[in-house]
């Protein structure tokens, strides 16, 4: 009689023992204020008021890199995609005004590669000290059969807190309010597999020169992780200079702006007023996509916008650039023409890069 073994089933105890070892002091990398215990419980515990919060809401967000893992499967480069993977989330967290307190990663795949799963959780470490939030814990799944050699899926978990009277958007956002953009990384993680469409119809391979970024191949600069934009946002939300503010994700900013805006109102956006990233004209002219097409998929260069009141846009932008970040006056709010608040884009066609 053949005596099986787990191993023989495609599932290797010992190498996710190992990959345990090799993370846990990346966990303890990312230990902030509130944290409790370390890698290895059953669950993980977490202390609000050691964090500072006297009358806490909790606000949660989960998310993944979407078809970026593909590029980052075929082009061998996994250190980078877990910063996407946290950005995601705790980019979704300071939108509401929330701090972000703790994350959690699941990682599954067919056959556990330890080098290459610790190379995804440095990036998530990494991802987590950038945003100021401990990596508390995750879920490591080796399913045989459920994926191809080398192949692996990521999903991220959140949670923030805001004080109950601090919560975004504040409520008073109205016409003559002034929309901030901050200047995106790249890509991010949205719209990867128009990317990867684009690529294939244009015979482009990832180890070939990027066009639109000296030094760097095609795979390199697609890869780019996405910016977290947290500690800037905290900081104009702790100042009491920002009404509201939203992250550019998946619908771009028609898709994303109108959802933190009240009835009645309308973001009219004017094309131009930022710079967009040369990336995204080398999407556009490989791919044949119309600037409309390129806005609804793609950041186009702005990541994050917040809404602040006119008189206090100079601090805004003074207190961006303390953090780094370059903030772009791209609209201003009005009464919108209907109910539903909206995005109007003004000067597209003689704005966009061709």
């Amino acid at each position: 009689m053949t005596r099986l073994t787990y191993r023989d089933a495609g599932v290797d105890i010992e190498a996710g023992d190992a990959l345990v070892d090799r993370i846990k002091p990346l966990a303890r990398s990312t230990d902030r204020s509130g944290t409790m215990g370390g890698l290895g419980g059953f669950g993980a515990l977490f202390d609000l008021r050691a964090a500072g919060f006297q009358d806490p809401v909790l606000v949660s967000s989960t998310d993944g890199v979407g078809t970026k893992l593909r590029l980052a499967i075929d082009a061998r480069h996994h250190s980078t995609v877990g910063i996407d993977l946290v950005a995601m989330c705790v980019n979704d967290l300071v939108v509401q005004g929330a701090e972000p307190l703790f994350f959690l990663d699941y990682f599954a795949t067919g056959a556990l590669d330890v080098a290459q799963a610790a190379d995804v959780v440095s990036g998530i470490a990494e991802g987590c000290r950038q945003a100021g939030c401990a990596l508390v814990g995750g879920e490591t799944a080796e399913m045989p059969g459920m994926y191809h050699k080398g192949d692996y899926d990521l999903a991220g978990f959140s949670v923030g807190a805001a004080e109950r009277g601090a919560l975004l958007p504040t409520g008073d956002v109205g016409p003559g309010d002034v929309v901030l953009g901050l200047g995106a990384s790249g890509v991010h993680s949205n719209g990867y597999s128009l990317v990867r469409r684009i690529i294939e119809t244009g015979n482009a391979g990832l180890t070939d020169p990027a066009p639109f970024a000296a030094g760097r191949t095609l795979g390199e600069a697609l890869l780019e992780p996405t910016r977290i934009y947290v500690k800037p946002v905290l900081a104009l939300h702790r100042a009491g200079l920002v009404k509201a503010a939203a992250h550019i994700t998946g619908g771009g900013l028609p898709g994303n702006l109108p959802r933190v805006l009240p009835e009645g109102t309308m973001a009219v956006i004017q094309a131009g007023s930022w710079p967009v990233p040369p990336v995204f004209a080398w999407l556009a002219r490989t791919g044949g996509v119309e600037p409309e097409e390129m806005l609804r998929v793609f950041n186009c260069g702005i990541g994050m916008c917040v809404v602040v009141e006119p008189e206090n846009v100079e601090a805004a932008v003074a207190l961006l650039k303390e953090h780094g970040d370059t903030a772009h006056r791209i609209g201003v709010i009005e009464v919108g023409e209907g109910p539903e608040p909206e995005v109007r884009m003004e000067g597209l066609s003689a704005a966009w890069p061709n």
